[in-house]
């Protein structure tokens, strides 16, 4: 069966803006980003691939060792079980949209 989900739906309440595919008999997950400057996760991890399209702006992402700056048209890919981050390292908005390949989302958080 075919899903449309308004994704920002307010009703969908603190998930907003997130898509776990098992709702919806789908195997992937992602999170529409769209952030202040400064803005971004702790270091974390997932035992499956991440991939981050960004749309707009500028990011600076923490990937194992590696710091990868990264911009609006890009992809970044992490692979799974490798220790990551990001923060909006531009003057505007943040927007990308990052996909999990997972079903659902499972996270190591590794900072406080």
């Amino acid at each position: 069966m075919t899903h449309i989900i308004d994704i920002a739906d307010p009703a969908r309440g603190e998930d907003a803006n997130e898509f776990q595919g098992y709702h919806h008999d789908a195997g992937v997950s992602f999170i529409v980003i769209d952030v202040p400057p400064g803005s971004g996760p702790k270091l974390h991890s997932h035992p499956y691939e991440e991939v981050f399209v960004v749309q707009e702006g500028e990011v600076t992402f923490t990937v194992g060792d590696e710091v990868i700056e990264a911009s609006g048209g890009q992809v970044v890919v992490v692979p799974a079980g490798v220790p990551h981050k990001f923060v909006n390292s531009g003057s505007g908005r943040l927007r990308q949209v990052d996909i999990h390949a997972s079903e659902r989302f499972v996270t190591e958080w590794l900072e406080d």
